[in-house]
């Protein structure tokens, strides 16, 4: 049985969060945190994860187009060290490239104003990201399930 994971998506200024449902099927977004200070965001995620009995965390990973390092990804590889060391369960990079993009392009096609897309934008690219690790998973699961019965 699948169990619930918490989606990070990591910003200066804001964190978007979404949690899986309990079969581990469908993301939903959660509210954005404003961030403040690094202790606090902390404390708020493991919080989330206690409440939501999360057993894995993924966090976003803003690698360049290429695959490559930057420099926003050497500051999520920073906060995801001291993530999981305030957690009992496991802190995972997961690749984000173009969650905000595709954010936004989702939030400019719905007619919403430009606040409420700026505030909705954090949330929605946690919830992409945790759906696609969500269905990299399933897919996973059913490739391994397919070579166990002798299929080509």
């Amino acid at each position: 049985m699948a169990t619930r994971i918490l989606a990070v998506d990591y910003g200066l200024k804001r964190i978007g969060l979404a949690i899986s449902d309990a079969l581990g099927i469908t993301a939903q977004g959660l509210h954005t945190l404003e961030r403040t200070r690094l202790e606090d965001d902390l404390r708020h995620i493991h919080d989330l994860v206690e409440e939501h009995a999360a057993s894995r965390v993924i966090v976003g990973n803003p690698v360049s187009h290429e695959g490559g390092e930057t420099s926003m990804s050497r500051q999520v590889a920073v906060f995801v060290e001291k993530l999981q060391r305030r957690l009992e369960c496991p802190v995972e990079l997961w690749d984000e490239r173009l969650t905000t993009a595709e954010a936004n392009r989702l939030l400019r096609s719905s007619g919403i104003g430009i606040e409420k897309r700026r505030r909705a934008r954090d949330r929605v690219a946690a919830t992409l990201l945790l759906q696609s690790y969500l269905d990299y998973q399933a897919n996973e699961r059913a490739r391994s399930a397919g070579s166990g019965t002798g299929a080509p």
